[in-house]
């Protein structure tokens, strides 16, 4: 990938920069590594800085804390990214891979889920993507090369029961992304779509924490078969490493796809939605979630 251009004429290519977002565990901490491991410069950024013990701890047992720089980022908080950014850009000139993986997970039924949590929801899964990804593309435009990555879900092509706040989110990124991969393509910029089913990340037992209703609720029983059916998933989950995995290909790729659907299940879940008439499709989510 192209850097911008070097002051000094004849300077070495320098080394090829990434910026992760939410990266103090899951996919976010291991695609770090795993950058790293490529020899990127890799800007992991997080919310609170206190949390990136584990990474610290992996990364050094590695030898890779040399090529990782920590910052604290709320993806929120829109002044904060333009100031991450610039910096990035003043001392190393370029950006050649963006992964937006900040998010949560948020459930209940749409009922019963107060506004302000669903707006919660879309500022960080959605608008934090937005804010980041537009504050990056003017340096890949003006390199002329890059990619972006963007951490969807199953969720986003298949809507669940009991998650609907997540799943619009994840709806959004990846309406976002097809069009958002339309507009960079005449400028060399690649826009890609991961979309994991379930793997083993702490984003399950964040989002099944608050999945909870009042005894009263008429959703009640529905909703506690949501979290059973969610945590026997989550057990059976595969390692989460196939994320970083692939994304450590993807930043290989000079012809990358649209979207890398990965997980167990989740194949299955989108050739079902694709395929079978809807009543039986609907029939057969309605059976896994009783």
């Amino acid at each position: 990938m192209s850097p911008l251009p070097n002051e000094q004429a004849g300077a070495a290519a320098p080394e090829r920069v990434a910026l992760v977002t939410g990266t103090s565990s899951g996919f976010g901490m291991l695609t770090v590594l795993e950058l790293a491991r490529k020899r990127f410069r890799v800007i992991a950024t997080m919310r609170n800085l206190e949390a990136a013990i584990e990474l610290q701890q992996r990364a050094e047992r590695e030898g890779l804390m040399s090529r990782i720089e920590l910052h604290q980022l709320d993806v929120t908080d829109h002044a904060a990214i333009k100031q991450v950014v610039a910096e990035i850009v003043r001392v190393h000139r370029q950006i050649d891979v963006l992964v937006n993986n900040a998010g949560f997970a948020m459930g209940g039924f749409v009922e019963e889920v107060p506004m302000e949590e669903w707006r919660q929801q879309m500022e960080t899964n959605f608008f934090g993507l937005i804010a980041v990804s537009k504050s990056v593309i003017p340096i890949m435009r003006t390199q002329r090369s890059g990619m972006i990555i963007n951490i969807s879900s199953v969720s986003g092509r298949v809507g669940f029961p009991g998650y609907a706040p997540y799943a619009s989110s994840k709806f959004a990124v990846e309406g976002f992304s097809e069009s958002l991969r339309h507009e960079l393509a005449p400028f060399g910029v690649k826009v890609v779509l991961v979309e994991p089913g379930a793997y083993r990340t702490p984003i399950w037992d964040k989002g099944l924490a608050q999945l909870t209703s009042s005894a009263h609720s008429p959703y009640a029983e529905r909703l506690n078969a949501i979290v059973r059916y969610s945590r026997k998933t989550a057990e059976a989950a595969p390692d989460p490493q196939q994320v970083a995995d692939t994304i450590g290909m993807l930043v290989e790729s000079r012809a990358p796809k649209l979207r890398y659907l990965l997980g167990r299940g989740a194949r299955i879940a989108i050739l079902g939605k694709a395929l079978l008439p809807w009543k039986w499709f609907e029939w057969m989510i309605d059976r896994g979630t009783r």
